[in-house]
């Protein structure tokens, strides 16, 4: 159970998501994005409008509570300008993270701050219903804490490990989860949370997303994310965008076939890359390797689990300089860089990022990779590539699952099929709920 925090209360008008603005303000609004804080004088240089102009726009938002004062800034040869910022009371965020053995939620407020995580052990085999119930009970745990109604929840973005439809946000043949297909993630939470709007992604998006927001993608318009964990998955950041693709399950690199005569994957396919490379491909190499007498330590180690190995265990045993648990890791990495081998001539990214629980493998994974990679890409793809592990890791997920949101939470009132910051791609908010235009 995670633990409480000191409980405040704040006394905030009820709002519901998208919060309605001009074009105007608009505009006002993307320039807070990009800058934080900002005085009225930036405004008018931003938007080359008059100073009449900016007052009366910004004393809108200021009425509406959207926007406040929070002191001066820098003189330049004048009085001090009076700085402006997003209301970080006008409501809150939700940030929900689930994987394939685990789950973490997050409270902010809508600048995107955290003011509480928790991160607790799940099953995703489970029924949505006990999932997603579970998730609930944290964050009312955690609106608790922190004295927040959950009326002035304006917000929810849920990252899931399965392929996503994103215009209708539910996942699709997911083969962790067979009992989530269509289950209506966005309605379930509603039942809650009626204020707020829910967006639902793939888990390794919002991840990608999350790199982008406070890692090593900051600045960085075309990279990979890989997530390497239970399963495999990429998310794919061009022109400094999430590509989806048309359905929505662009990156699903964990189902590329690399051995025709491989094992059969969750899919039902064989040979698939996750089959080979993945966690639990990893531990069942392990297994082998221990009964058939390649590697003492390993059968220690699987004597003391009572016949049963996992990833964790391997990484133990390479730390330890186990030679068999170090082929394991080097032949997975080798097969993982292949793959990537053919992203990286078909997309020419300029970064790939490595992320998941497999990644705490250390370097042997990340060489293995990396060789892969330069022995099979063509020289100029790689000539700038840089491949790294993600250093947001686990944070990625749901600080990208917060951004994702954070999004949607605005929307222009002239055109109802524009959002204010403009991701990649625009959802259209209707009575009967939401889809991409």
């Amino acid at each position: 159970m995670c633990p409480n925090n000191p409980a405040r209360t704040k006394k905030t008008p009820q709002l519901s998501a998208p919060l309605v603005v001009d074009s105007s303000e608009a505009e006002i609004l993307r320039a807070l994005r990009r800058q934080g804080r900002i005085s009225r004088t930036e405004v008018s240089s931003i938007t080359g409008w008059s100073k009449a102009k900016v007052s009366q726009e910004i004393r809108s938002l200021v009425d509406k509570g959207y926007l406040v004062e929070v002191g001066k800034g820098a003189s330049q040869g004048g009085r001090r300008p009076r700085l402006l910022r997003i209301n970080p009371q006008l409501g809150y965020i939700v940030g929900i993270d689930i994987g394939a053995t685990s789950l973490e939620t997050a409270l902010a407020d809508v600048t995107g701050q955290i003011m509480q995580r928790c991160s607790e052990a799940a099953d995703v085999r489970d029924r949505p219903e006990e999932v997603l119930g579970w998730c609930v009970e944290l964050v009312n745990q955690m609106c608790s804490a922190q004295g927040v109604p959950i009326d002035q929840i304006l917000g929810i973005g849920v990252g899931v490990p399965g392929p996503v439809d994103f215009a209708r946000g539910v996942l699709v043949a997911p083969p962790l989860m067979m009992d989530w297909e269509n289950f209506p993630i966005r309605s379930f939470f509603n039942e809650t949370y009626p204020l707020a709007f829910v967006v639902v992604d793939n888990d390794v998006n919002i991840m990608a997303l999350g790199e982008q927001r406070s890692g090593d993608g900051v600045g960085v318009d075309h990279f990979i994310y890989v997530k390497i964990g239970t399963g495999i998955g990429a998310g794919i950041i061009s022109n400094g965008r999430i590509h989806r693709g048309s359905d929505g399950c662009a990156g699903d690199i964990g189902h590329i076939c690399v051995d025709k005569q491989g094992p059969v994957c969750r899919c039902g396919n064989q040979g698939c890359l996750e089959a080979m490379a993945a966690g639990p491909a990893i531990a069942e190499k392990a297994t082998q390797a221990a009964r058939s007498g390649r590697s003492p330590l390993l059968r220690k180690m699987l004597d003391a689990n009572g016949g049963i190995l996992g990833p964790e265990d391997v990484n133990t045993a390479c730390r330890e300089g186990d030679e068999a648990a170090l082929e394991i890791v080097r032949a997975s990495g080798q097969i993982i860089g292949d793959v990537l081998a053919g992203l990286v001539n078909f997309f020419n990214p300029s970064h790939i990022f490595i992320g998941g629980g497999i990644a705490n493998f250390g370097n042997h994974l990340l060489v293995a990779i990396r060789r892969a990679v330069l022995r099979r890409s063509l020289p100029l793809a790689t000539t700038h590539l840089s491949i790294n592990f993600s250093r947001a890791s686990s944070n990625a997920g749901i600080i990208g699952a917060i951004a994702l949101v954070l999004e949607y939470l605005f929307m222009v009132e002239d055109d109802p099929h524009r959002i204010v910051w403009n991701i990649d791609e625009p959802i259209e908010f209707t009575k009967g709920g939401a889809r991409t235009l």
